[in-house]
């Protein structure tokens, strides 16, 4: 299994929980983005890709020509979260101000606060299936000064040393790991002016689908490689495996719990 960072974390869990169930069962985990889970199931290197993205055409179209098939299981539904330093006078934001900070049109928070810090901007690689996510919701390209970091944990420990910055993560990393959630301040976001402010820590507006960055998170499977993951598959869906991703602050929808 390889892909999303996102998920990784999530991944490891489960599967901890899964060999001690079967111990014959076998299954090696790693990161890297969406995007290298992807490309890995293409070149035959994994059996499993973890991805916080749907495939892209592109991606489609290689499956395709290269006569591979795949099975998608939607696992969970993530959301989404910016986070900025603990002392930055913002608790919210709207969705078209955030678009103008990331596409560096806003440079300054003292465009929004009435404090003077020039806007650092702390996001992923564009192997990122959470950077692809946030590019198409706000519909903008990032802004040449956005440091581009390997994953959630550098993001955080990037912002928690910056009062400047503004990062995006998963809402489960920061929901699971108390520490991951001290000198950060995660943002309620306002979809449009005038709007209620939703949090994505909130597990009922996740469930309404009422937060603007919430997403499902997928597995992409290998056809030929079903009958051997399927176990690991079911096990996901078992009252086990949804507990393990609840605490892990991702949500399971009614439209997810079906059994494969």
């Amino acid at each position: 299994m390889k892909g999303s960072d996102t998920e990784v974390n999530l991944a490891v869990n489960l599967a901890e929980q899964f060999t001690e169930q079967d111990p014959t069962f076998s299954i090696a985990i790693s990161g890297g983005g969406s995007g290298l889970g992807i490309t890995s199931l293409l070149n035959g290197q994994a059996d499993i890709a973890n991805s916080s993205r749907p495939l892209s055409e592109e991606e489609r179209q290689q499956f395709k020509e290269k006569k591979i098939a795949l099975k998608t299981v939607v696992f969970a539904e993530d959301a989404t979260a910016f986070v900025v330093h603990k002392d930055l006078p913002i608790a919210e934001i709207d969705v078209e101000t955030l678009a103008k900070i990331l596409s560096g049109e806003v440079r300054n928070w003292s465009e929004l606060t009435d404090v003077n810090y020039p806007i650092n901007i702390y996001g992923r690689q564009s192997s990122s299936g959470t950077h692809t996510f946030i590019k198409k919701k706000l519909a903008i390209e990032f802004s040449n000064t956005a440091k581009e970091m390997t994953g959630n944990a550098q993001i955080i420990e990037g912002v928690k040393a910056d009062k400047t910055g503004i990062g995006y993560v998963g809402a489960g990393y920061v929901a699971h790991d108390p520490l991951a959630s001290q000198g950060i301040k995660v943002l309620k976001i306002i979809e449009k002016k005038g709007e209620k402010a939703v949090s994505p820590l909130d597990e009922a507006a996740i469930n309404q689908g009422s937060y603007f960055f919430q997403r499902p998170l997928y597995q992409f499977i290998l056809a030929e490689s079903w009958d051997k993951v399927r176990p690991f598959i079911a096990f996901e869906r078992s009252a086990i495996g949804r507990k393990l991703i609840e605490d892990h602050g991702y949500y399971i929808l009614d439209s997810q719990q079906d059994e494969i």
